[in-house]
């Protein structure tokens, strides 16, 4: 019969066992009175605290999800391990000898204990690493690297960076002579699963990877030399799973609880710039996106994420990925854009700690950023693009878990690319509709659904100066293409336009240079009719009018987009955002006029 861990053992694990003290690397715990703590649930989303721990009693209770339990039970759930390896990990955590039913000690299965053999070699290999970057003139070059890059020999101590020998054999041999067998040392992801007695990483710049106790579970290692890709990571391990581990978690997760905020940024050099900086809630994914694994982790003790991704296509979409699940989660996000594009290591070096300060202290709210890079995506001065980009944001919308966060989005999304709000609303409920209507048009040539051709103001202008073609003269002078907004009214002005250059300027040449047959049909029934013979000269004068206080205020619109997500963070910065204040002084002056 299998010995079981005794009940002695047990009892002095949940009596020594300090449950607030452990509860509390999960979730942040408040006081409210004598040992009575309480925090937001670490097993289910919610933003007001109704998880208690009583600390006296020793269990926990949370009154949102039900979950239950004393100290062994919490730490079974939130480790994803068994009852007895929570026992035996609290008792070493206590200093308690773990006795056996019997007084035997069984021989452990090969799935229990294991993970702290791997975790005893990984601890191992990253102080041998260190010793060979700090110590040994075969670490010169990366030692030589990383400090170039601005990283202080404190730093380098405190994250334990390493070196990982070019000669690929020489690890297994050095392992070999401390007595670890070629099996145990097959299964540890240090070596080539086809090659075995070649290391994983080699001639690489390495840093470990620590799980919330601060113990080495893995390892990155970046190219110093030759071929390959720029970084290694560790694969999925026995004691390590990527998708549920944040690099620098360790170092930042008092700091995170106590500012409730945390920093997701893109690698290991980007995450150790900020902690260099004085910045230490900054963490980073390891080799992967974002995952809701990740996000458990630090839901206990932050409702602000601010986002530190790459500004490039690939780092964008991975913000706008982060931002969907973040808001998903009911935090708040934030998009830390930084200093001329550069990643926070080269700020930190260039610019100092304090750039980079203003930086994050300068962060722009998610919906600014997401508004910004869609007007940048999208052609917002057409309707085709403010559809698409409409449908774009709708799911930043939806992963809004409140009514009023919901509407006031929308009422942004108006404002910014100049929509009417019932329309916008419409749109957001019928998002299907809106899809269907935007495929056809973009199936027809003029973007249109049928042949009726709704005459706006900015197409009454056009058709009476082609009724009066003598007109056309006196709309060039004031206004040019770009200020149109209908596509059809810019489209027949770039035809009289070409008529006028090419000294062609007549009904005849205008329909032989219009490739849409209903537009043709439509210019000729205007005509026709005799509609703009009388007042064509007003309606020309008037129309001008309102294309130009229209074109100013789209101008307007978008220069303040551009003000609200600006922020200056050196005098150059300054300079340009006083250059965007007086242009828009400048159009408010013409507005007025």
């Amino acid at each position: 019969m299998a010995s079981l861990i005794s009940q002695d053992t047990i009892e002095a694990v949940h009596n020594t066992s300090d449950i607030v003290s452990i509860v509390g690397e999960y979730t942040k715990l408040t006081k409210r009175s004598g040992n009575d703590w309480w925090g937001c649930c670490p097993f289910h989303n919610e933003k007001t605290a109704s998880f208690h721990v009583d600390g006296d009693k020793k269990f926990y209770y949370c009154f949102g999800c039900h979950a239950s339990g004393d100290v062994i039970k919490f730490v079974t759930e939130t480790e994803k391990i068994s009852y007895a390896d929570a026992v035996r990990s609290l008792a070493k955590r206590a200093g308690i000898e773990v006795t056996y039913s019997g007084g035997d000690i069984p021989e452990r299965p090969k799935e229990e204990g294991i993970k702290d053999l791997y975790i005893d070699l990984y601890e191992r290999t990253a102080s041998l690493f260190h010793y060979l970057l700090t110590q040994t003139p075969g670490g010169k070059d990366a030692l030589s690297y990383i400090t170039g890059r601005g990283i202080t020999a404190e730093t380098i101590a405190a994250f334990k960076l390493g070196y990982a020998p070019a000669d690929r054999s020489w690890l297994k041999k050095f392992l070999r002579g401390k007595n670890f067998s070629d099996e145990f040392l097959a299964e540890s992801g240090l070596f080539s699963k086809n090659y075995p007695d070649t290391a994983f990483f080699s001639d690489r710049l390495m840093f470990p990877i620590f799980n919330r106790r601060g113990q080495c579970c893995a390892f990155g290692g970046r190219l110093l030399h030759g071929d390959g890709p720029k970084y290694l990571n560790s694969g999925n391990l026995i004691q390590y799973k990527k998708g549920e581990t944040l690099y620098a978690f360790n170092f930042a997760k008092n700091k995170i609880r106590e500012e409730k905020k945390v920093i997701f940024c893109e690698g290991y050099m980007d995450c150790i710039a900020y902690h260099q900086c004085g910045i230490t809630y900054a963490v980073a994914p390891l080799g992967t996106a974002l995952t809701e694994e990740q996000l458990r982790m630090v839901r206990g003790f932050a409702d602000t994420i601010l986002l530190s991704f790459d500004s490039d296509k690939a780092g964008e979409a991975a913000t706008v990925r982060a931002i969907i699940m973040c808001r998903s989660f009911d935090f708040t996000v934030k998009i830390i854009k930084l200093s001329e594009g550069k990643d926070p290591a080269e700020i930190m070096a260039a610019y100092g700690s304090e750039a980079l300060t203003n930086d994050v202290n300068n962060a722009i709210l998610d919906s600014d950023f997401f508004l910004s890079k869609l007007g940048s995506d999208f052609a917002v001065d057409t309707p085709e693009g403010k559809t698409k980009a409409s449908l774009e944001f709708f799911r930043y919308v939806d992963a809004l878990r409140s009514d009023i966060q919901k509407e006031s989005c929308l009422e942004q999304l108006c404002q910014a690319f100049n929509l009417k709000p019932e329309a916008v609303k419409r749109d957001f409920v019928n998002r299907e509709q809106a899809r269907d209507r935007l495929k056809n048009r973009q199936q027809s040539p003029t973007g249109r659904q049928n042949s009726d051709i709704s005459l706006n103001a900015e197409l009454r202008t056009v058709l009476a100066a082609i009724a009066e073609l003598d007109l056309y003269t006196v709309m060039r002078a004031e206004i040019a293409v770009d200020d149109f907004e209908d596509p059809l009214a810019k489209k027949l002005f770039i035809i009289l336009e070409d008529c006028f250059r090419e000294k062609t300027v007549s009904i005849s040449g205008i329909l032989n240079r219009c490739d849409d047959e209903e537009l043709g049909r439509m210019i000729t029934r205007v005509i026709s009719s005799g509609e703009f013979s009388q007042n064509g000269r007003r309606i020309v004068n008037d129309g001008i009018k309102l294309i130009k206080r229209n074109a100013l205020e789209r101008k307007r619109s978008a220069l303040m987009s551009r003000i609200r997500l600006f922020n200056p963070a050196t005098e150059s910065d300054r300079k340009q955002l006083e250059s965007l204040l007086a242009e828009k002084m400048k159009l408010d002056n013409e507005l007025k006029q």
